[in-house]
C-alpha cells in the first residue's frame, strides 16, 4: 500500500444518488410479519419486498386510502 494516494483526478461517483438511504421506521407487527411471509414465499429479503412495494408505489404516484377516526 502506498503512503499517499493522489486523487486530484477523481470525479465524483455517479451512482451516489442511487445509493440506499437505512432509516430507522416503526411498522406496526402485523404488517411486518405479512412482509416478512410473502418474503419468504417470494425468497427474497423482506426489507427488499418491501423497498420494491415502496418503489412501486412512487412510480406510479399511488396514494394511500387513509381514514381519521
Amino acid at each position: 500500500m502506498k503512503a499517499e494516494y493522489d486523487f486530484s483526478n477523481s470525479k465524483p461517483n455517479p451512482y451516489a444518488k442511487l445509493l440506499k438511504k437505512e432509516v430507522k421506521l416503526k411498522i406496526d407487527e402485523d404488517a411486518l410479519l405479512y412482509f416478512k411471509n410473502l418474503a419468504l414465499d417470494l425468497g427474497i429479503p423482506y426489507q427488499n419486498l418491501i423497498n420494491s412495494y415502496l418503489r412501486d408505489c412512487v412510480q406510479h404516484h399511488r396514494k394511500p386510502a387513509v381514514k381519521w377516526a
